[in-house]
């Protein structure tokens, strides 16, 4: 299956990196290119495109508002694209509102180019793609934005899950790995996965990128990476 791209950034030079090390790739097609969200939206209506690489600072329409728009199933057609945001350190404010507007996950944009393949297909496969490391860091440093006390309806949604899937969620949250939670809790990497899958169903989450700004955003986990 060939995974059909679309390039989102005001910067041509970019692009035109991003494009060399997609076409290079025998399941990747590089379908469309937008120096704009605005411009992105409108290609979306009449291309069909499996994921968007989307830029956050651009002008007219920026990533993030393109980013809730695609994921809010208004453009695209009934089956949305995942959209992957691409950012630089310094702006990893625009990168938190990108989660909560829906994107499946982040990278540098100076990721290794080998990862940043891995993040393409692992979006199209329906993961997210936030590192551990970076998810710690992009709590931490804009715990900020957060609701100053616990979401109510938030909260009473958390009561539904078991102590174990409580349990999970947290490690989830603090950015560990089905397998590093695995080793921590004693169980079968697969029996994480399960749980991780229950949680996202009794919570209505899409992935455990949504799952995780739950988490900071009911204060089950506290900005710092520890159980509130």
């Amino acid at each position: 299956m060939t995974i059909r791209v679309m390039l989102v950034d005001d910067q041509a030079l970019l692009r035109t990196g991003f494009r060399m090390v997609l076409t290079a790739q025998e399941d990747m097609e590089v379908v469309a290119e937008a120096g704009d969200g605005a411009e992105a939206l409108a290609q979306l209506r009449s291309t069909a495109v499996d994921v968007v690489l989307m830029d956050v600072r651009m002008p007219n329409v920026d990533g993030v508002e393109a980013t809730r728009r695609i994921c809010a199933g208004g453009e695209g057609g009934p089956s949305a694209p995942k959209v992957l945001i691409l950012t630089t350190f310094d702006l990893d404010e625009y990168a938190f509102s990108a989660l909560k507007a829906g994107a499946s996950g982040f990278m540098l944009k100076d990721v290794p180019p080998g990862d940043l393949l891995a993040a393409i297909r692992a979006v199209h496969s329906g993961d997210a793609v936030v590192a551990p490391s970076t998810t710690r860091r992009l709590i931490d440093r804009f715990s900020t934005v957060l609701p100053s006390a616990t979401s109510e309806p938030l909260a009473r949604g958390l009561e539904r899950l078991t102590d174990r899937e409580t349990e999970v969620l947290t490690l989830v949250a603090q950015g560990l790995s089905n397998g590093e939670i695995a080793a921590q809790l004693v169980l079968s990497e697969a029996t994480v996965k399960t749980h991780v899958g229950r949680i996202l169903a009794k919570l209505g989450l899409r992935d455990r990128v949504q799952a995780v700004v739950l988490a900071y955003e009911t204060r089950l986990v506290q900005a710092g990476g520890g159980a509130a």
